[in-house]
């Protein structure tokens, strides 16, 4: 089933025609899996990880189950970030192109109150949210979910991971008892299937079997001494030398220490975990995505929903515990038709963890050895990218092609030279290659973006 086409599913022809204007034509494995269930009603539990076409499948799901004359909340979708609740609204817009009257409303914290409760008081039919907000909304009976449909839970492990359960289990008590629930995860722990048992009636349980192909993912293990975990992660960032890579530690100390080390010996390295506040978590990102940071630094809870199109490699500090966790950490990697890279430390004592790699993935591990290397502040190794902050967002209205216009006419920059640029409310990033990066900066400053003048600086974390 898994060669099936959209067009052999009872969607409707309207959504079904724009769904394939998107390039969608193929059935991923998890829809396959999934959709006829979601589409025929049922409660569905499936394991899903990022980049797996889940988002689409719930979408569709939903989109299919809407009365568009009724301007209520019939279908919610419940998310732990808000980043990942905006990758969400953005696809969901994009699957409901195919009519002009379906509202999807964003309800997260980190952004103002008023104006979502004045959005939800002239009708939506889809929300999208975090916990705390939809919980606040909820409560101050700004949101109503009598005419709820369908709910979703998505990346429900790592809501239980940010210590969400209390607060999803409140707004799930909002919602009618007879509905559909679907619920996302990238595992099936204990505490997912506690979950499902809690809030969904006879569900379909959905696990495509996750294995990854050496010809797309080049596994390596390397056995080191103790205490020689820093040098040979130096080691194999020197002689890999990826543009891009994710390096993933067990605990949050671990990812300030490595970070603080890597930074010391000069790499170019940005540490992501559960501590970062939203704007500090959004700075990263955009410049891990945009090329102006090498390498990332992360847990497992504070990557979830990451997804960089163009990884080249992903780093194992110290193997997880538990296979699915490192087959999800590596599926990052090799993406698009790109070919990756999954490099993993391992000391005597984590053997076990190889072996229970191994028997997950029924092929052998394959080892290969470190040289010595020792970290110091003799290596410079540069992103190929800056970034610069621009002090003007989409208040001012500033849009990507007017920093690229601004960039590419008077100071003729050449446009090959200009990488990604991010708008936010108040300000914005561009990437430029490293060789133009004074020039740029130059020009923006004694220029202008759209007939005005603003501050603009090299990004003060790079």
């Amino acid at each position: 089933m898994n060669t099936a086409a959209f067009s052999s599913l009872p969607i409707n022809p309207a959504l079904l025609e724009n769904i394939e204007s998107l390039g969608y034509t193929q059935l991923t494995p998890i829809q396959a899996e999934s959709l006829p269930h979601i589409l025929d009603g049922k409660d569905v539990i499936a394991q899903a990880k990022t980049g797996s076409g889940k988002t689409a499948c719930f979408g569709i799901g939903l989109l299919s189950r809407l009365d568009l004359s009724r301007f209520r909340a019939q279908a919610m979708v419940i998310c732990p970030t808000r980043e990942l609740a905006d990758q969400v609204c953005k696809e969901i817009r994009r699957l409901a192109r195919f009519t002009q009257n379906i509202k999807v409303l964003s309800l997260c914290g980190g952004t103002p109150f008023a104006p979502q409760a004045d959005a939800l008081q002239h009708g939506v039919h889809i929300v999208v949210g975090t916990p705390g907000r939809l919980q606040e909304h909820l409560r101050k009976r700004s949101l109503r979910l009598d005419n709820l449909k369908i709910l979703v839970l998505d990346e429900a492990d790592r809501m239980l991971d940010m210590g969400f359960e209390e607060a999803v289990s409140e707004v799930i008590s909002y919602t009618p008892t007879h509905r559909q629930t679907l619920l996302f995860s990238a595992t099936f722990a204990d505490p997912i299937r506690e979950m499902s048992r809690k809030f969904q009636y006879k569900p379909v349980t959905v696990s495509v079997e996750e294995r990854h192909h050496d010809d797309v993912i080049e596994q390596q293990f390397f056995q080191i001494e103790k205490g020689q975990r820093a040098n040979a992660l130096g080691y194999l960032l020197a002689f890999y030398r990826p543009e891009s890579t994710v390096i993933f530690c067990n605990t949050k100390k671990d990812c300030h220490d490595i970070a603080n080390e890597l930074d010391n010996s000069g790499f170019s390295v940005q540490a992501l975990h559960g501590d970062l506040e939203q704007k500090d978590r959004d700075q990263v990102l955009v410049r891990f995505a945009n090329k102006s940071c090498s390498i990332l630094v992360a847990t497992d809870v504070a990557a979830r929903g990451l997804d960089i199109k163009e990884l080249q490699a992903v780093i194992n500090y110290e193997l997880p515990w538990d296979p699915e966790v490192y087959i999800h950490r590596i599926g990052r990697t090799g993406r698009a038709g790109n070919k990756g890279l999954a490099l993993s430390l391992c000391a005597q004592r984590e053997l076990g963890r190889v072996k229970a790699i191994e028997e997950y993935q029924n092929s052998p591990a394959n080892w290969n050895e470190v040289a010595p290397f020792k970290m110091g502040r003799e290596h410079r190794f540069e992103p190929p990218m800056v970034t610069l902050w621009i002090a003007g967002g989409r208040k001012e209205k500033v849009r990507p092609g007017d920093i690229l216009g601004a960039l590419t006419g008077d100071a003729g920059i050449p446009g090959s030279e200009v990488g990604k640029i991010d708008i936010f409310d108040n300000h914005a990033y561009v990437a430029i290659k490293r060789n133009n990066a004074d020039n740029a900066l130059n020009c923006l400053r004694n220029g202008k973006i759209k007939g005005r003048s603003f501050n603009v600086r090299k990004s003060q974390w790079g």
